[in-house]
């Protein structure tokens, strides 16, 4: 039996910050969106590279205040990228931890993503 990869569903309040955050900012892609009605909550899939999210407006979908550790092949490439953006909201900057260095953005929605490059 194989496992595939886990795809977190993380709470969002809002489709214009997520999208400012995530589409604008992170240069994540939307593979798509659903709402049951015009008036329902936004569910929508989002892309970059191999990482897959999934953000959603439902409640009981996700938790405010989620933690994800994500491995970055080039951090210092992503870390120029992001800060090149000069998103209002954020200027992230890079720490060296015991495990490697890290780069942590929060979303509007208090969730952080910890991007990482391992130690070698």
């Amino acid at each position: 039996m194989q496992l595939s990869s886990a795809i977190p569903i993380l709470r969002s309040f809002s489709e214009a910050k997520a999208k400012e955050f995530y589409i604008d900012f992170l240069g994540f892609e939307i593979e798509w969106e659903h709402r049951f009605d015009a008036d329902a909550p936004l569910y929508m899939a989002i892309r970059r590279g191999a990482l897959t999210l999934h953000l959603s407006e439902h409640h009981g979908d996700g938790s405010p205040g989620m933690a994800l550790l994500v491995h970055v092949e080039d951090l210092d490439a992503l870390h120029a990228e992001l800060n090149a953006r000069q998103y209002r909201n954020m200027r992230p900057g890079i720490e060296e931890r015991d495990w490697g260095r890290e780069m942590t953005v929060w979303d509007p929605f208090g969730n952080r993503i910890r991007f990482t490059a391992l130690a070698a």
